[in-house]
């Protein structure tokens, strides 16, 4: 992929090329997606020593079992995959009362991923080794939420520094998850595409005539960090807006959302009402899956301001991009211009895209 320049007024964006082509989604399985950091689930999932939370990579793309687990007030991730013949060791979450055990041949493991026990194995030469332990990978804590990365090339804290230091003073750890607010989408365009587009608030006042009513369009904002960056969306009437604390950099501001973007493909979006967080999950070059998962902290607010009628604006979203994937194809189109005030967002994200591709920080 060609680089994609600093300068946003002498750059332009990604070669259409990469929202359909087959073997650029290939591509990127490992040039990005190995080496960033998923989203995994709140520390409920695995509260008490012992507990197990089977998960894959990235589900439907980076199909890598894996186990999320307790060891003694420990959250680590590790291998779910038996180092014998290769057996799904642990299939559903549960608690662990005596360590690992595969159910196939009966070799046992120690919650801390180490090889016990093996029957039948006494005549083994060199038996057993390193490579009878399950492979651990890096795992990361913010707040209540628990991420992994099977081989990171940043460090956690360059990706949620800046998220941290602004909205930190929300009380995150009570945010109480309702599964009746969480919902899946499918969308019939490229995960790019889809970031692309959540990337800008150029779009807002032609696709989202709601939203429009809720945010003051001529302060959007946008903010660019090293690995993340933050919409800015100021509300026009206080009472949809945060109670912001005099500590806060924004105190003063009439804030009604925090859109926070962590490449490649996570969303944290802060309203007053608490979090909505949305995973953007390539299915294929040309299908996407997005999943919004919904953090209560007021739930008496949930039907005001810019975090009202969620499920509405994702759909104007979807109509919008799929509309932009059939564009992309056309033999007319190859490469835009990027607006410098209003998507140094997309621009910020195609310049990291770049970066990873050609093995650039």
């Amino acid at each position: 992929m060609s680089l994609v320049k600093k300068n946003i007024r002498k750059s332009k964006t990604i070669p259409s090329q990469f929202y359909y082509c087959n073997a650029k989604f290939e591509e990127i399985k490992e040039k990005i997606f190995t080496k960033s950091w998923q989203f995994i689930c709140d520390k409920t999932q695995v509260n008490n020593n012992g507990d197990v939370f089977p998960y894959d990579f990235i589900e439907d793309y980076i199909q890598e079992p894996l186990l999320l687990i307790n060891n003694h007030d420990t959250v680590k991730s590790i291998s779910n995959v038996c180092t014998h013949r290769g057996n799904i060791l642990i299939e559903k979450p549960c608690n662990l009362k005596d360590g690992i055990i595969c159910r196939y041949h009966g070799r046992r493991f120690k919650t801390c991923g180490k090889f016990q026990f093996m029957p039948k194995c006494d005549e083994l030469k060199n038996f057993p080794s390193k490579k009878d332990n399950l492979t651990e990978i890096s795992t990361a804590n913010w707040k209540q939420f628990i991420f992994s990365s099977i081989n990171p090339k940043i460090m956690f804290n360059d990706l949620i520094k800046d998220m941290d230091k602004r909205i930190g003073w929300m009380p995150i750890e009570k945010f109480k998850f309702s599964k009746s607010r969480s919902k899946e989408y499918i969308v019939n365009a490229n995960w790019a595409l889809y970031c692309d587009n959540y990337l800008e608030g150029f779009h807002i006042p032609f696709v989202h005539k709601g939203l429009t009513e809720n945010l003051n369009y001529t302060e959007y904002n946008t903010e660019l960090f090293d690995y993340s960056n933050l919409q800015l969306g100021v509300g026009k009437n206080e009472k949809s807006c945060f109670q912001i604390p005099k500590e806060s950099i924004d105190y003063g501001k009439k804030i009604a959302a925090y859109y926070f973007w962590l490449f490649p493909n996570l969303m944290f979006n802060f309203y007053p009402w608490g979090l909505s967080i949305n995973i953007i999950i390539p299915l294929n070059s040309e299908k996407t899956k997005v999943k919004f998962l919904s953090y209560i902290w007021d739930d008496t607010k949930l039907e005001m301001g810019a975090g009202a009628e969620l499920d509405r604006v994702e759909k104007e979203d979807e109509e919008i991009v799929e509309q932009v994937q059939k564009g992309v194809k056309s033999r007319f189109y190859n490469q835009g211009h990027f607006s410098p005030t209003m998507e140094g967002g997309v621009h910020h994200f195609h310049l990291l895209l770049s970066n990873f591709i050609s093995n650039k920080k």
